[in-house]
């Protein structure tokens, strides 16, 4: 009985996210967080010690709520176990994107059936290149390399700290990657207040990122996911995003990665995987299915390491 206790709430979470994605009109912790980081940005990201100012707000954000959460889940754990409940499944589903990322691909691929303007603008919302002169392979390669690397920081890291840390562990990791999201950049404003903060993303991804990997394997059956990800997932940038990118290479046979242009300017990058085809319909049907399927082994690991532990 105890151990249902504790599972159904992360049941319950996944549940809401195959329902409901991500609803506009509800309110949201990345929200908070990202205006708690404007407004501390505003005041700090200016004269010198630029570098110390941004580890000092980042390790105070990351404290507060850690803490903060920790506190609350204990308490709510002590008063009321209905109130826990309710209180770890809104969190956990805040914490896990999984059908959002899927129906935002799949908008893109709709918008190409109206045309390629509607595809390249529904594209914008969910990547950082310039997209108004991709063509339609391009648009299909961007948004099949989006949807595999957010599998890895949107659903599977989450659910890893969840798993470790429970609802502290969860939205702690959320405030980081939001974080990096927001002034993890190495452009002038950002390059020294955004630094702590990009490599403390850096490292909590870590793991994550190669643990999508092998679960992206056992959800294909697919050994390619394994071997593109050893022979491409370090060319790429970033010390993590390429494993799970390579990794979707390696199961649609496809290639990702090269060069594109990002603010007007062109930047050179990579090319992960080999270009075995054309890409079509069917290629983010079977992203989409891989989604959902490592999404469920993931779960169900929790889930069953969770029972064992209460045994």
């Amino acid at each position: 009985m105890e151990s249902l206790i504790f599972i159904m709430p992360l049941i319950g979470a996944y549940g809401l996210d195959l329902w409901l994605a991500d609803p506009e009109k509800w309110p949201h912790p990345i929200r908070w967080f990202g205006s708690a980081i404007a407004t501390g940005e505003q005041l700090l990201n200016k004269g010198a010690y630029r570098k110390l100012k941004g580890m000092a707000l980042t390790l105070i954000y990351v404290g507060v709520v850690f803490f903060g959460f920790y506190l609350i889940d204990n308490w709510l754990w002590e008063y009321s176990t209905i109130a826990w409940s309710i209180f770890n499944v809104l969190f956990i589903f805040w914490g896990i994107a999984n059908q959002s990322l899927i129906n935002a691909g799949r908008q893109v691929f709709k918008r190409l059936e109206e045309g390629i303007e509607a595809a390249r603008n529904q594209l914008s919302y969910i990547v950082g290149r310039d997209t108004h002169n991709l063509n339609e392979q391009q648009i299909m390669t961007a948004t099949l390399e989006t949807m595999s690397e957010n599998l890895s920081d949107g659903v599977i890291a989450p659910l890893f700290y969840f798993g470790l840390l429970g609802v502290p562990g969860i939205m702690t990791y959320k405030l980081i990657n939001t974080f990096d999201s927001m002034i993890g950049y190495r452009n002038s404003r950002y390059a020294s207040f955004g630094y702590f903060a990009a490599k403390l993303d850096d490292v909590v991804n870590y793991i994550p990122a190669r643990l999508t990997v092998v679960l992206m394997m056992f959800a294909s059956f697919d050994i390619d996911a394994i071997r593109y990800a050893i022979k491409y997932g370090h060319l790429h940038k970033s010390p993590n995003a390429g494993y799970p990118e390579a990794a979707a290479a390696g199961i649609l046979k496809c290639r990702f990665g090269g060069p594109n242009y990002y603010h007007g300017e062109l930047v050179e990058k990579p090319f992960i995987g080999e270009k075995l085809k054309e890409l079509d319909i069917q290629d983010f049907k079977k992203m989409a299915r891989l989604n959902h399927t490592t999404t469920f082994i993931c779960i169900s690991i929790i889930i069953l390491i969770k029972i064992w532990q209460l045994k």
